[in-house]
């Protein structure tokens, strides 16, 4: 599952790459987003796949830090381009006659940069928070990796509470946020979609974001039940469970999802493999 995660995203981004049909804004979105991944899976689950095979399970401070933090990073860039890529179909089917004015290179460009110095700025404040903390007892970790609620678990202190809930509010108000931008983005999508007059114009149109969708719900029920599920002794199997299909799935899930359900995407991967593998009959 790790090297088809890996395989799928690299293939994803060399087909972007390769075919000139593909450089617009919603496959240089999917191509920032692949790389997200791919960084996602490679900082996160050979270190868990070692530990979880290995008999000596230890890592040290600066490692558990430095994992967390790209862990962050990663994931909230990943939020972020969900959250741009709501608005470029948003912008696509509602506005198509200023798309291309409103969605140039340039500002393409700009707003995955805006994305990855938001996942950069969300992973530093939530690691600094997280390790202001006073550890003190045990410093077994229970879960497979530093997961931020095992780590908080093992705080004690004064302001162990008040930290606490400052990590929950920045986590998921950052979330729902997110959520709540792309929600509005598919409101005024299937307003427009409604008005199309026939039925083959509105299917044709909403098949542009059913793989964007199906992403969005996947990555956000993960997400929601992680973060929002409440806590409990019963519940930490579950949640220990929960966060590393989360970790290793959705990634592992993104491209199969949008190489199959992107009709354009699916034909210029066969396109690319026909002339890589067959170049005489291309």
């Amino acid at each position: 599952m790790y090297l088809f995660t890996l395989l799928g995203n690299l293939l994803i981004m060399g087909t972007i790459w390769r075919e000139h049909s593909l450089h617009t804004p919603m496959y240089l979105f999917l191509c920032a987003l692949s790389i997200s991944e791919i960084l996602f899976t490679v900082t996160i689950t050979p270190e868990m796949l070692v530990d979880m095979l290995s008999t000596h399970h230890s890592i040290t401070f600066v490692a558990c830090a430095s994992q967390m933090f790209f862990s962050f990073m990663f994931g909230y860039t990943h939020s972020f381009l969900l959250m741009i890529m709501g608005y470029d179909r948003y912008v696509a089917i509602c506005h198509p006659l200023h798309y291309n004015v409103l969605m140039s290179t340039r500002d393409c460009a700009r707003l995955v940069s805006w994305c990855w110095a938001g996942g950069s700025v969300m992973g530093m404040m939530v690691t600094l928070i997280v390790f202001l903390l006073t550890f003190c007892g045990s410093n077994e970790i229970h879960h497979f990796f530093c997961h931020i609620f095992s780590l908080l678990k093992l705080a004690c202190g004064r302001d162990t509470a008040s930290l606490t809930l400052a990590v929950i509010l920045v986590c998921v108000t950052a979330l729902i946020g997110c959520l709540f931008l792309i929600v509005l983005s598919y409101v005024f999508i299937v307003a427009a979609i409604l008005r199309i007059p026939s039925t083959e114009g509105r299917h044709k149109t909403f098949s542009t974001c059913v793989s964007h969708l199906t992403i969005v719900v996947v990555h956000y029920g993960f997400a929601s039940i992680i973060y929002l599920k409440p806590k409990g002794p019963r519940s930490m199997d579950s949640n220990i469970l929960m966060t590393t299909t989360y970790t290793v799935f959705t990634p592992f899930l993104s491209p199969i999802i949008f190489s199959l359900r992107n009709k354009e995407l699916k034909n210029a991967i066969k396109r690319s493999f026909r002339r890589t593998f067959c170049p005489l009959n291309s």
